[in-house]
């Protein structure tokens, strides 16, 4: 199936505690939805709630599909695992199994070490819900810049998703949504990403295992764990 080319979404205003919570909801929604993950799903639309209307409705229908999807999980491995423009590894995107990825990932991880963020232990530090997670409880300033460097995956994501009529893309538009409009450079790159795809060649890096779920609040330090 051709991925479609959506147009770019207008930014909502939102404030920082709003944006924190846009993410942490994000973060949360877009982990595998293992038995712990979807317990917190009723505490995600609570949270959501007060959000603005376009970033509340994506999240809240999100939800309602959730609800009475019939295999919530092997969906979310045949859209996110087994689809190459569906990968939430931001850096992908960009340089795919390449060994630029090895520099890409390194700029991720030192990033998090200059605002006291440690992600331990098997997971790569360019996964999506872990950035949103910095977002939302770490340093906000640094994880911003880290979206807008990868801004054209995320449109590349978007669009990916939204072309295999997957619920989850209600999700990445919310993300889309708190962030700032995507300039002409960004969108230029990110229709060559949906033109031609991730670069392929292979050095053995791979996608590690899903998230596991983080308990909300408390300190930087972050253990990831498989």
């Amino acid at each position: 199936m051709k991925t479609p080319v959506l147009a770019p979404v207008v930014p909502v205003r939102l404030d920082a505690h709003g944006r924190a919570v846009a993410h942490m909801a994000a973060s949360i929604l877009l982990d595998y939805p293992s038995a712990d993950v979807l317990a917190r799903y009723d505490d995600v639309r609570a949270a959501v709630g007060a959000l603005p209307g376009a970033v509340r409705m994506r999240f809240e229908r999100f939800l309602d599909a959730a609800a009475v999807h019939p295999d919530l999980p092997a969906h979310y491995v045949a859209t996110f695992d087994l689809k190459r423009k569906c990968a939430l590894y931001l850096t992908y995107f960009g340089a795919g199994d390449t060994r630029r990825r090895g520099m890409s990932l390194v700029a991720f991880v030192e990033a998090y070490r200059a605002a006291g963020w440690v992600v331990e232990d098997g997971e790569l530090p360019d996964y999506l819900p872990v950035v949103l997670e910095f977002s939302a409880r770490g340093d906000a300033t640094i994880a911003g810049g880290l979206l807008a460097t990868h801004r054209q995956g995320l449109e590349v994501l978007r669009s990916a998703v939204a072309g295999v009529g997957s619920p989850y893309a209600d999700i990445i538009e919310a993300v889309c949504l708190t962030l700032p409009p995507v300039d002409a450079e960004t969108e230029r790159r990110y229709l060559e990403l949906i033109s031609a795809g991730p670069p392929t060649e292979m050095v053995g890096l791979s996608a590690m295992g899903p998230l596991e779920p983080f308990a909300p609040g408390g300190a930087q330090d972050v253990e990831v764990r498989r």
